[in-house]
């Protein structure tokens, strides 16, 4: 059956705004069309346009790689003499749990969605909303801990550096702020995602742990001793091995930071070039991409995580990780200062500092692709959250409010930024394993499986030994749902249908009743027997005191998912029972596609359209929460509110009778 689509009735034109609001609001307009990115990035380019995967690596290697910054010393005050063996265990977990499951992340979501995205489709109604914005706040406290973590240990290797401690060591708080404030602005100003100073920045910065880490092991081989004290204190400290694995077992939450950077990975992949004959529906060759990006980094990532590890602990004394000690934050710089000279030591220093500084900026971008892509869909979050620079100053003013909690102490920001990366790998884990059972995989379903229960483990284990990541993770939580909440009820009148779709015979009757006055009855469908429709004509026309030459079309509206903020309408016209005229329609919210449709055809015929209801029973207080619950309720007068707030005009606006 052929049919018509327009666009939703227009609003009304606003006033013009001020050059500041439009100015910060720039780009609104056009954000969220079609399905595409929402924040900062550049859309993505066609597949034989896109970048080579390697180059895509470095944009979430900042991110991924910049751990390596302060990793080192977390594991040593974590572990003690355990690191390395403690680090290992990151490292088979890496390898065996996490990279398995962001691979099938990458195979499942390859437009960049995530796995919050996958657990999305997996429920529906108020529940999967909630459950959203759960991870949400779990993801806001992965991404803005690592700004204000990175920020935090930048300003700490610049504090510690040599040649500036004298005149810096006690201004790590203002620095850290002055960094946070730096990267908002770098944002407000407007910011694209650039992959050569990630590629360039990448490169160097692995190039000076390299350099760092043969030194490290040349000077540990060399002095054999330092070998036989660290293993006489480990036995000493341990009886056996197996003591020595349980150990770092229990430890192992505390470093969970080594697993940050695969959700980033697979938020960038639709940046990374595909095959020639890649689809939308199925991009084979990003994916295959991906995996090589995800597999390598985690390799990369893993080989320096185990070095850097056992030359740490084998090499600095273990008061220096401590609070106030000179590798506290910066084990690697120690390293670099003490053994290749103040010189190389400052280098390594302005290499670690600028990319623990665009980490945080890939964090930046990462919130800003993250909540537009489902708040406002939800309308759970005002018009402006749709803009960059508004979202810009919110995000850092939470940065500012974060690093004066944790007055800029990079170990105590360890347990929230551990939570909230577990959180969302656990997540993944848990979808993939749903995903794998769908398809009837059983080995992967029992191998995810079992994936998940560790990360799980790992996850409550970090809680209990660390609430304050949890805490601030809950905070999050409560404050996304409350403002979410505020929001949708703020937004509850908006006229949200974005399309109307009129088929054949639903036009046809539009075009007939355009020559005299257009009136339709609101009907609640129940046996659509020819009895319903006669006795609500009469009730109709004895309430409102109707002629009855008066002709009418039924209009019926079945609500679907009332937890869904903004979609299209689709109309469908239909004679019952010979002679009543019914359009039906389904949405999430019988007041506003009724809205949507009057306003529609209104629009269509350039005629006044008339509808009648009659008064729901109940009290105004119930009936409105089930409108803004169950989209049903109070549908006469909450029509009405949608269509003033669409229609300032009265002359204009559909008329609205209720008998």
């Amino acid at each position: 059956m052929a049919t018509t689509e327009h666009p939703a009735p227009s609003r009304p034109e606003p006033s013009p705004p001020s050059r500041l609001r439009a100015w910060m609001l720039e780009g609104l307009s056009d954000m969220g069309k079609g399905g595409g990115h929402t924040g900062p990035h550049a859309e993505p380019e066609p597949p034989h346009r896109g970048q080579r995967w390697w180059r895509v690596m470095c944009l979430t290697g900042v991110d991924y790689f910049s751990t390596l910054g302060y990793q080192p010393g977390i594991a040593a005050l974590a572990a003690g003499l355990l690191s390395p063996i403690a680090t290992i265990v990151l490292v088979v977990v890496t390898l065996a749990g996490a990279l398995p499951v962001y691979r099938r992340v990458a195979e499942e979501s390859p437009h960049g969605e995530g796995s919050i995205a996958m657990l999305e489709r997996l429920l529906s109604f108020w529940q999967g909303k909630l459950f959203v914005l759960t991870l949400l706040g779990f993801a806001a406290t992965d991404f803005l801990i690592t700004i204000t973590l990175s920020a935090a240990d930048a300003s700490t290797h610049l504090v510690e550096n040599p040649h500036l401690t004298s005149m810096l060591h006690d201004k790590q708080m203002l620095i850290t702020l002055i960094l946070v404030a730096l990267l908002g602005a770098v944002f407000l100003k407007g910011f694209l995602e650039a992959i050569g100073v990630a590629v360039a920045l990448v490169g160097a910065y692995l190039a000076l742990n390299a350099v760092v880490v043969v030194v490290g092991l040349y000077h540990v081989l060399t002095a054999g001793h330092v070998i036989t004290d660290w293993s006489s204190a480990l036995t000493a400290q341990h009886s056996n091995v197996f003591a020595m694995i349980g150990v770092a077992l229990l430890v192992f939450p505390k470093l969970a930071l080594g697993l940050s950077g695969f959700e980033t990975g697979v938020a960038v992949m639709p940046h990374v070039r595909g095959d020639a004959d890649d689809t939308e529906a199925r991009p084979a060759g990003r994916i295959r991409g991906t995996k090589k990006l995800l597999t390598t980094a985690a390799l990369i990532m893993s080989v320096f995580l185990i070095t850097t590890s056992f030359i740490t602990t084998l090499l600095i004394p273990e008061k220096e990780f401590e609070a106030g000690g000179q590798a506290n934050g910066r084990a690697l710089a120690y390293l670099a200062h003490h053994y290749l000279g103040n010189t190389f030591g400052t280098v390594y220093d302005v290499s670690t500092i600028a990319i623990l500084w665009f980490a945080g900026a890939s964090a930046m971008a990462g919130l800003l692709n993250l909540m537009p892509r489902y708040l406002p869909r939800y309308g759970m979050a005002p018009h402006w959250a749709r803009a960059v620079r508004p979202m810009v100053i919110v995000f850092t003013l939470i940065a500012f409010l974060v690093t004066w909690i944790f007055d800029a102490d990079v170990n105590a920001q360890g347990g929230a930024y551990a939570t909230g990366v577990l959180v969302l790998i656990s997540s993944a884990a848990i979808a993939v394993t749903i995903a794998a059972r769908k398809a009837r995989q059983r080995n992967w379903t029992i191998a995810f499986a079992v994936i998940s229960a560790v990360f799980l483990y790992t996850t409550v284990l970090n809680v209990i030994e660390r609430p304050d990541g949890v805490k601030i993770g809950a905070c999050f939580i409560a404050g996304i749902i409350l403002v979410s909440l505020l929001s949708r009820l703020a937004r509850a009148f908006e006229l949200r249908v974005t399309s109307v779709t009129l088929d054949d015979m639903a036009e046809r009757f539009v075009r007939d009743m355009a020559s005299r006055r257009m009136r339709f009855i609101a009907n609640e469908p129940d046996r659509r027997d020819i009895a319903e429709y006669r006795d609500k004509i009469e009730q109709i026309r004895h309430d409102n005191d109707v002629s009855g030459q008066e002709d009418f079309v039924f209009v019926e509206v079945t609500v679907t998912d009332p937890s869904e903020f903004e979609a299209g309408l689709t109309v469908r016209g239909e004679v019952l029972h010979g002679r009543y005229r019914v359009l039906t329609l389904e949405s999430s919210s019988i007041p506003n596609a009724l809205a949507a449709l009057l306003l529609h055809i209104r629009d269509a015929t350039d005629r006044t359209p008339h509808i009648y209801f009659e008064w729901t029973e109940g009290g105004p207080f119930a009936n409105f929460l089930r409108f803004f619950l169950f989209g049903q309720g109070e549908v006469a007068p909450v029509t009405r509110e949608v269509l003033r707030e669409a229609e300032p005009d009265r002359k204009r606006r559909p008329r609205v009778h209720v008998g």
